[in-house]
């Protein structure tokens, strides 16, 4: 009880303007760029679908928790291989230095794809569905731009029954009815800029301000403000087998502090990989996956965040799961070509 009321306490003070305008962090957005940004979508040559479970502050009832699925695969695209790159051959790496010398970008073409999101944190719920589309153009050999945008709705639940304190009245919601739900529409519009060694993207969420009016009270209103997110990454050979890709993410938020993640993943072959982050007035997070075959993989990913020393041994960290699978992997690819 004491863990409940103690949560609900830093979720109050934190105020609901803070929690109503800010969309969910993804610790491995980095496997997934495409919950960011709906330039992405059918990227790859096959349909690429991951799900995804994120709780925060574990141990803490009433924490954030994180659900996603995410769907894309491209419309039209050519690609002139005519046999498997990333199948295992003996003393050979079917993805090292060699390949990526002979990468060329793919002709022109579409993708389209879906994300739908729940985020829970007390006693606020937000879902969103969107639905997105992109147009992948070469501009040179070896580089493609891709511009895209996704549109949907987003509602937001307020259940006043799940506040855990011993007078249960939020200013921010008043002591009207029991339950509000509010839906708004949600737009996306991103660039995203990637070649056989790099890629560059930005990104708004949330581009439609939306007032939620959930109570009539003017000290407490609360918006959805745009999301700004610019992320760009380069992949260097430390061998034939191992590279390694820093990236770094900035998200800007009206009203806030610009927050930045520098990452590092490290990758042996197409099979497994190790990773790191230290993001910038948060905390910090250590990562690995597999790639397990040609259709499925799995990341994992463990938060320290700064809130943790305030709550100490009431919770046990974040904890981030992402589940991938390539559908209708034609080449047999057991890493992203273009996303990595």
């Amino acid at each position: 009880m004491r863990k409940g009321v103690f949560f609900s306490i830093i979720l109050l003070s934190s105020s609901f303007h803070l929690w109503a305008q800010q969309s969910p962090h993804y610790t491995q957005y980095i496997l997934n760029n495409y919950i960011l940004n709906p330039a992405i979508s059918g990227i790859e040559n096959y349909t690429d679908v991951k799900l995804s479970v994120r709780n925060q502050w574990v141990g803490i009832p009433g924490a954030p928790t994180t659900y996603y699925a995410t769907v894309h695969t491209p419309i039209g695209k050519k690609d002139f291989r005519t046999n498997a790159t990333s199948f295992g051959m003996k003393g050979e790496n079917p993805r090292g230095k060699q390949y990526w010398l002979d990468y060329q970008a793919s002709p022109a073409h579409h993708g389209v794809g879906m994300s739908v999101m729940n985020y829970k944190t007390g006693y606020i719920n937000r879902f969103t569905a969107v639905a997105t589309y992109a147009y992948h153009l070469p501009i040179g050999a070896r580089t493609t731009l891709a511009a895209g945008f996704g549109a949907g709705v987003t509602n937001t639940n307020i259940d006043r029954s799940k506040i855990e304190l011993a007078n249960p009245i939020d200013p921010a919601i008043g002591q009207g009815i029991s339950e509000i739900r509010k839906t708004k529409p949600e737009l996306n519009v991103g660039l995203w800029l990637y070649g056989a060694d790099y890629f560059a993207g930005i990104s708004a969420q949330q581009v439609i301000p939306t007032n939620l009016n959930l109570v009539d009270n003017s000290l407490n209103k609360s918006t959805t403000v745009p999301h700004i997110i610019a992320t760009a990454g380069y992949r260097f050979f430390l061998s034939e087998d191992i590279t390694i890709l820093p990236s770094v993410m900035a998200r800007y938020i009206t009203s806030m502090p610009v927050y930045v993640d520098f990452n590092a993943k490290v990758q042996y072959q197409d099979r497994l990989w190790v990773g790191a982050s230290v993001r910038m007035k948060e905390g910090f997070a250590a990562m690995a996956g597999v790639n397990i075959s040609q259709t499925f993989n799995v990341g994992y990913s463990y938060d320290i965040n700064n809130a943790q020393y305030l709550l100490g041994s009431m919770q046990r960290g974040t904890h981030e799961v992402v589940l991938g699978f390539l559908l209708n992997n034609q080449y047999g690819d057991t890493c992203p070509r273009n996303v990595w």
